[in-house]
């Protein structure tokens, strides 16, 4: 299993932070990396790439303001997502944890860097569409 972590400081209130990334029928229009989403009910949804790729999710903790967590699982990984939100004011403090395991072990050597360019795609976005 590899596990990578992003911790930032998103320039924007920790409410308006919270429903952007809860929002997940909205993700295509900020998402770069995505081409749309799909919501199952309200623990279950899938993410659609740009190439057609899908990964499901299924919710697994919901602490409001606080706290997001979900598995996640495609043809070619498992894993585990954290979400950690803390105020900072008129700013909010993101901790975002992966912990994957690759289905297939030609893809493990890459697991790593993926993630991490995964996570710093998504918080780029992220801030673009809060902070503008």
């Amino acid at each position: 299993m590899v596990t990578s972590n992003i911790k930032d400081i998103i320039c924007s209130d920790i409410h308006k932070v919270w429903e952007t990334v809860l929002a997940i029928d909205k993700y295509s229009a900020w998402r770069s990396d995505l081409s749309k989403t799909e919501i199952l009910n309200q623990m279950h949804f899938i993410e659609y790439t740009k190439q057609g790729y899908s990964t499901e999710f299924t919710i697994t903790t919901v602490e409001p303001y606080k706290r997001w967590e979900f598995d996640m699982e495609n043809s070619n990984m498992k894993g585990h997502w954290i979400g950690i939100f803390t105020s900072k004011g008129n700013k909010t403090q993101i901790d975002f944890t992966e912990c994957v395991t690759a289905k297939k072990i030609i893809m493990r050597p890459f697991v790593k860097s993926y993630l991490r360019k995964q996570q710093a795609q998504f918080v780029m976005d992220l801030k673009k569409i809060l902070e503008k």
